[in-house]
């Protein structure tokens, strides 16, 4: 697979994460609310790996799981989502997309370099 195939995959997933993790946030005073999660590994690897062609594109390809309760605790109400843990995967999650754009970005960049050098 090529590297940028592989980017662009992982972009996805990350940008599918954001909306998961934004969607606990939004939901943070709902009552009996559970927090979403994602397994950025297992997801990006159903979509590189040998299933990779039977993987649904789109939202829907996604197996989302609930927590339900940060160590068996959840608060009076029912809702498990820790605002300042959703806050800190938030970021980490913001950061690791960045990574890829700037990895996407490096790449493109060489094959210019690579076309106009041949060129002169």
């Amino acid at each position: 697979m090529q590297i940028v195939d592989l980017i662009g995959k992982a972009l996805s997933v990350r940008a599918f994460y954001h909306k998961v993790i934004s969607g606990n946030i939004a939901n943070a005073q709902t009552p009996g609310y559970k927090e979403k999660e994602i397994d950025f590994r297992r997801e990006l690897d159903r979509r590189t790996g040998p299933e990779a062609g039977l993987a649904p594109s789109g939202d829907a390809g996604y197996t989302i799981t609930e927590n339900l309760g940060h160590d068996g605790l959840a608060r009076l109400d029912g809702n498990t989502v820790s605002v300042e843990d959703q806050t800190v995967k938030l970021t980490e999650n913001q950061l690791m997309y960045q990574a890829l754009v700037q990895m996407a970005s490096k790449r493109f960049a060489m094959m210019r370099y690579l076309i106009g050098e041949g060129k002169r």
